[in-house]
This record gives structure tokens, sequence and C-alpha cells, in this order.
């Protein structure tokens, strides 16, 4: 039975998806499933409403240019009552990470790149597994901003990110598309003119080299459209920078836990193609809904101008949309 989110009293302003029975039936009907060996084509811009190890073994050889997986942590979760992940001993979730993870990566170009999400727990495990079987280029570390507190602990504000590749001499990777614009808080002028940087009436910034620590990025709130209750939705904000840095356009995108369909959501944005898998049915709708709407909507919140603004900067980045729209109309001329 798929229960929608649609009975949930919401305050006025809260932008969060909701989808009522029927639409939540409507929208996992467009979702796909999957009983024999396929191809590319039959699987390209779908979305998979079944268990991954039910369908994996179906799914065609070397056909994504980047995998993204955001797998359960080690830890007790409730998905909707759909699923329920309980949490595992070591050797237990080591297990359980080997009976899909190989599978996965048999996905995968031989040129193709590859991102595991983790928390501080399940990161030494994963990467005990991950290092098997590809090689690991380096490790992101995600500070979401966002947390319970703890008593008698440090709050947890940090996830990882494990980049790997298959050939580690031959990889896309494109650093010029994940560029980051920041503000210049102690600006250095040469010959009285700003030295690597830009003066604008919303302050000084200038465009910087992505580092592997991302403290731009918000978990998605009630207020921003792209927030669903998935209770660990990954922002679109940080999925395209994996997109964008590893992924060519008009590549294949693929997501073996999809969840509310983030992934598949920005690939599309992006000018990807995508495929995605997710057991929950609920989750599958959502996805399928948000792709819809990414149809006419292609925006990611914190990406404008083809640069990532850090976060308390959208005054700024709303005066550059205004600017390029006005260019686009023909209404302004520089």
């Amino acid at each position: 039975m798929v229960i929608s989110n649609s009975s949930k009293e919401r305050a006025g302003r809260n932008r969060t998806l909701v989808l009522s029975d029927s639409e939540v039936r409507e929208y996992a009907s467009r979702c796909i499933t999957l009983t024999s060996e396929t191809k590319e084509n039959d699987v390209i811009d779908s979305t998979i409403n079944q268990d991954l190890l039910e369908c994996i073994d179906y799914l065609p050889s070397r056909f994504a240019d980047l995998i993204v997986i955001d797998p359960p942590y080690n830890l007790d979760k409730d998905f909707h009552g759909k699923v329920k992940f309980k949490k595992m001993g070591t050797s237990a979730y080591i297990s359980y990470l080997e009976s899909w993870f190989p599978k996965v990566l048999r996905l995968l170009k031989d040129n193709g790149s590859l991102y595991v999400c983790c928390d501080w727990k399940s990161s030494p495990l994963i990467y005990s597994v991950i290092v098997k079987y590809c090689t690991v280029i380096n490790r992101i570390t995600w500070q979401r901003e966002k947390g319970r507190g703890a008593k008698h602990n440090w709050k947890n504000g940090m996830e990882d990110i494990w980049f790997c590749v298959k050939d580690e001499d031959d990889y896309y990777f494109d650093v010029d598309s994940v560029k980051q614009k920041r503000r210049v808080i102690a600006p250095y002028k040469e010959e009285g003119k700003p030295k690597d940087w830009q003066e604008t009436d919303e302050g000084n910034f200038r465009i910087t080299y992505p580092s592997n620590f991302w403290d731009d990025i918000s978990i998605p709130y009630w207020s921003m459209p792209e927030n669903t209750d998935h209770p660990t939705q990954k922002p679109e904000k940080l999925v395209a920078k994996l997109i964008l840095a590893s992924c060519p356009q008009g590549g294949v995108v693929f997501d073996p836990f999809l969840g509310s369909g983030t992934t598949s959501v920005v690939a599309k944005k992006l000018g990807r193609r995508y495929c995605g898998v997710e057991i929950n049915p609920l989750y599958a709708a959502w996805a399928e809904k948000r792709l819809e709407l990414a149809e006419s909507n292609t925006e990611i919140q914190g990406y404008n101008g083809g640069v990532f603004w850090e976060r308390n900067s959208l005054a700024a980045q709303k005066k550059l949309k205004k600017v390029i729209t006005k260019e686009a109309q023909g209404e302004l001329f520089l």
C-alpha cells in the first residue's frame, strides 16, 4: 500500500513537494521494473521501482558515465514504512556492501567515475570495500551545517563523499564547470585595480577552483522547492557539482539508491541522461513528479551564471539572474 504525504499539516509558505494518493499512483505507474536483460535504450531516462538486488543483473554493462551512490548508512532508519534499515555489526554491514557494490561497478564505463556518500561511522567500512574494486581519487567532506545536537558528544555536521574511478589515468573531470564564486574579505589591488577578483554592488567576489571541503551547501528544507519528506535527501546543488565535474554533456548518470530522485532530476536539468533504482513506490513517485517539474524549471539553488555561489549570497545571485534574463530578451546591451 502506497501512502501519500498530502494529509500532513504544513505552513502556507512551505514548498515541500506534496502528492495526493491518486497522484502517487499516477506517477508510480510511470516507473518500470526489470525481469530480463536490458539494453541501454530500455532504461535510459527511467525510474526503476524495484529492489536493487532484484534488477541489478538485468542492467547493461558499462552504460553509465557517472554513478552516484547514497546508500543506507549503518543506522536504524525508517524510510516511510516501506523499508526499515536496521543497524548491523561491522562484518554484516561490509557483507551488505559487498552484495551490491561490485554489481553496480559493472555498470560503469571504463573511463567513468563513481561517488559514494557516507557518514563518519560508515565511511571507513565503505572505503574498505570500494578500494578493493576501484581507485579512490579523493575524499570530499561536506559540511552539512545541520543536525541534532548531542549532550555528550560533538554534533555530527559532516559527511564524506568518496571519489572513485576505474582507471586513474583515464577519467573525465571538468574543473572549469565547478568553480566557486566566493566573497573577498581582504580585497587586494594592484595599481589600483582588483587583482583576481571582481567589484560589484553586491560585494567583492573571486572565482576559485573547488576544494574537497564543501561548506557552501545546505540540506534541503521546507522553503526550498526541491524539498521532499525523504529523511536523507541530498541537495541538488551537491549532486550538480558531481555531475558537472564528472559526466560530459549528454552522458548517462546512474543512481542505485535514487530516493526522491535528486540525481535524476539534476542530471535532466544539466542536459545529461539518467537512470535510477528506488524500492519505495512513494519515493519513486516523488522522483517522477520532480522530473516532470524539471521540464519547465531547470534552476538549481546556489548555481547561477555558470558558477557555484557560497552561502548567504542570494541577493547577488538574484541580481545576476535579472541581468541574464534581460540579456536573453534583448533588453540589455553591455
